[in-house]
């Protein structure tokens, strides 16, 4: 028998979901965030959330506020009023290794490798880092794209710009993490880099919640469970409806 505060609670003839069944499934919440650069403001009161398992996707014109966002979340800037919560636990200022520690994960949009060390090692130090066994880091990785074997000897300085951003996203996965930030994740890639991708991230969504700011309308539609437009640092719209994300024209005024 499951202990109470698992299970739904009846009340009156209604069921409700208890409140530990409801912070299990909030993966992370953002309310009023404002975050400035010394005297200027960049973001303005934001707010939002994902549940555990969606894919959230942040879009917008440059300088809208989307890559400080990220960097906030993760604990690389600080944040001058606003709340967040990151599986029902206030995190707000909290060091990125601690958030690393717990499950969360930043792929920035520089795609910054360990450039004199191969592949291989790139992932075996993100096996050190997230404690995980360096042979499950190498199938994980694998797993996720078998192409990438075949580098392992290189130096990762030598990839394309899309095998970095794999090798990144790779790396990301190690040490069972629970939230992905992932900025920028097809700037400047061909468009075949593009597709492949977009299978990855698909592959993703059964495993770990994720933010990512993405201008490529396409792949939005092609992942997204909800859509915030960023304008001037303010949510200038969310989208919940499958139907709303499918019709990008709407997303194309705002960027």
């Amino acid at each position: 028998m499951g202990k109470r505060g698992d299970n739904p609670v009846v009340e009156g003839g209604a069921i409700h979901e208890s409140p530990l069944r409801q912070e299990i499934d909030h993966m992370l919440e953002i309310k009023n965030l404002d975050v400035s650069y010394g005297h200027a403001k960049v973001l303005h009161d934001v707010s939002f959330g994902i549940e555990k398992g969606q894919m959230a996707f942040f879009t917008g014109r440059n300088g809208a506020g989307k890559t400080t966002l990220l960097k906030t979340i993760i604990g690389l800037l600080q944040p001058q009023k606003g709340s967040i919560t990151y599986q029902g636990k206030e995190i707000a200022g909290a060091p990125p290794e601690d958030l690393y520690s717990r499950g969360m994960r930043f792929v920035g949009q520089e795609k910054k490798v360990f450039g004199n060390l191969t592949v291989r090692e790139n992932i075996e130090i993100a096996a050190f880092a997230g404690k995980e066994p360096v042979n499950q880091a190498l199938d994980k990785v694998v797993a996720l794209y078998p192409k990438l074997k075949n580098f392992f000897h290189i130096k990762a300085g030598q990839l394309s710009g899309g095998q970095r951003q794999i090798l990144l996203v790779g790396r990301a996965l190690v040490g069972d993490p629970k939230l992905l930030l992932i900025d920028e994740p097809t700037q400047g890639l061909a468009a075949v880099v593009i597709d492949d991708i977009g299978a990855i991230l698909k592959k993703l969504k059964a495993q770990v919640s994720a933010v990512i700011v993405e201008q490529n309308l396409a792949m939005v539609k092609y992942l997204a469970d909800r859509v915030y437009i960023l304008k001037e640092g303010k949510v200038a719209r969310e989208i919940l409806e499958k139907s709303e994300i499918a019709d990008t024209q709407g997303m194309e005024e705002y960027l």
